[in-house]
């Protein structure tokens, strides 16, 4: 207990004395009111009808200051009912404020844990099930940033709204933080199908737009759902709401605006994310992540060209980890920026000892380019590895130009003003138009491999492969296309003119020491120069 509130609670001690005195005074005056009474009123009517002497006066004033006492203490009474009214008045509502969210009006995340436990063990003497259904809102950060907290605000009350009209009634509803809610529904065994008919209610109310102070958002929500099965030992709330999380999250992977139950495999998944997160925090820091080259080639001549930089993971507990595996973790973990920066150090290093002609290709995250300090950095790391710009390539999908395109504009103008060139990777999968290809100041465009191993047999594919080398020639752009994995493919490419190319024909990614030995191996006349055939095997790109 503080000072303060020791303080505050010897004057509560003290004014409920006072009270309890200035009542105990009412009640003494009460008494002597009618014993004195008794005696002094009907000497002073027998006095006043002249059939008696007058009173004393002595009894007199006593008799006044006792109807003095007997109104003050009355008062002081009425003042402490009062008193001890506001005073249960302002403890309910500390109560409330204790146990309920002040915004929505729903149970908080402690007094829901209470009364999810109360729950539980109550249907369970019954026989009957409970379920613990969580509901997060989809993209309610980016709603709140973009429309402003009071909308963002107004949304809240407005799911609330929607899910207490999908609930039954005595399911209990808590906002356990943010955009998070959880609701506890009893239901009969007989009836497994109930809560599910409830969560995809839920998901269909959820996802209706919402038109809040003049502003129309489109909200949705994940839902997931455990159960307790009413057996001898049921489940506790912290670990109903745990599995219901878990279920949650799934819902999350799996596209959002939809609901799935927990399953025990989830939880193993999870573990094993929460593994992999950590890994890969502690892995950037011990420089586990390292880069591997894939060959890049002029295809008229055979001439190696440069390198397209590949991130692998060499994970002391998982082995050679590929990107497809890691890069979408790291994203979501906000650790691609530092990940990618480690492994552009690394490469920027690697090839200050290789041919001054070869170039190195980058692939950067559509994260990264959310960064206003990535170019600046990406600099920082040209400067402290002495590496001339114009050997570095920046590639950029075209997913990257539907996030911000000013943000990408300034930022391509950025790195092309200090002499780094900017390649559009996987063009044709996206939806890019002409007018940004233009407009934009790319030095390259890049096909996607899933046109070029088409080549063979796809009457599409070739078509598309044909025009957008006649893309690239007429906007002056040079073409780079990906996945060649076959003589074939890379003779019908030599048709469609001046274009590199990359793929397994000539060779898996390799690392630094495996790229410098095979260097060495060769005269110095051929160090810019390789075979046309090589190991054709199908991989991602990664």
């Amino acid at each position: 207990m503080t000072h303060d509130s020791a303080s505050t609670g010897v004057k509560r001690i003290d004014a409920d004395r006072s009270d309890l005195v200035s009542l105990c005074i009412a009640f003494a005056a009460i008494g002597l009111f009618i014993a004195i009474g008794g005696r002094v009123i009907p000497q002073v009517f027998a006095s006043l009808t002249g059939t008696g002497p007058a009173p004393d006066k002595a009894l007199i004033s006593a008799l006044l200051l006792n109807i003095a006492l007997i109104v003050l203490g009355l008062h002081r009474y009425r003042e402490l009912l009062a008193e001890v009214r506001v005073r249960m008045s302002s403890e309910n509502s500390a109560r409330m404020l204790a146990q309920t969210d002040p915004l929505t009006g729903c149970l908080n995340r402690l007094s829901f844990s209470d009364a999810t436990d109360a729950l539980i063990n109550d249907c369970h003497g019954q026989g009957e099930c409970v379920a613990v259904i969580m509901i997060d809102l989809d993209r309610f950060k980016k709603i709140n940033d973009y429309n402003g907290h009071k909308i963002g605000d107004e949304l809240l009350v407005e799911s609330v709204r929607r899910i207490r009209s999908v609930m039954p009634e005595r399911a209990v509803l808590a906002r356990l933080g943010g955009d998070e809610f959880a609701a506890i529904v009893p239901f009969s065994p007989r009836r497994s199908d109930f809560i599910g008919q409830i969560a995809a209610r839920l998901n269909a109310a959820l996802a209706q737009p919402a038109s809040l102070s003049g502003v129309v958002v489109h909200p949705s929500a994940s839902v997931g759902i455990a159960r307790s099965d009413g057996n001898a030992d049921p489940a506790s709330a912290q670990t109903l709401l745990h599995m219901a999380d878990i279920a949650m999250y799934q819902a999350k992977r799996e596209g959002r605006n939809c609901h799935f139950w927990f399953e025990g495999a989830m939880e193993e998944e999870l573990r094993f994310r929460t593994e992999m997160e950590i890994g890969i925090r502690d892995g950037i820091v011990r420089g586990e992540f390292v880069p591997y080259y894939e060959r890049q080639i002029d295809l008229q001549t055979g001439e190696i060209t440069g390198f397209e930089v590949l991130a692998r993971w060499n994970s002391p507990k998982l082995g050679l980890v590929m990107p497809d595996t890691f890069i979408p973790i790291a994203e979501e973990i906000g650790a691609i920026g530092a990940l990618s920066e480690s492994v552009i150090a690394q490469a920027l290093a690697d090839a200050q000892g290789w041919d001054k002609s070869l170039t190195l290709a980058v692939n950067i995250s559509p994260l990264q380019l959310r960064d206003p300090w990535f170019a600046q950095k990406l600099l920082k790391l040209l400067v402290e590895a002495n590496f001339p710009p114009e050997r570095l390539e920046i590639e950029i999908t075209e997913s990257c130009l539907l996030d911000n395109i000013t943000v990408v504009r300034t930022l391509i103008t950025s790195l092309k003003n200090q002499g780094i060139r900017i390649s559009l990777d996987d063009f044709g999968t996206g939806y890019s138009s002409l007018a940004q290809l233009k407009d934009l100041p790319f030095d390259r465009i890049k096909i996607d491999r899933s046109f070029v191993s088409g080549l063979e047999h796809d009457v599409d594919a070739q078509t598309i492969v044909h025009a957008i080398a006649l893309l690239g020639q007429g906007l002056g752009l040079p073409v780079t296309a990906e996945g060649i994995e076959s003589a074939d493919i890379l003779e019908r490419l030599r048709q469609y003119g001046d274009i590199k190319g990359q793929g397994y024909l000539y060779g898996r990614p390799q690392p630094a020491s495996a790229v410098n030995a095979d260097f060495a191996e060769r005269p110095a006349e051929e160090t810019a120069a390789v075979t046309e055939q090589g190991p054709v095997r199908r991989a991602s790109k990664r």
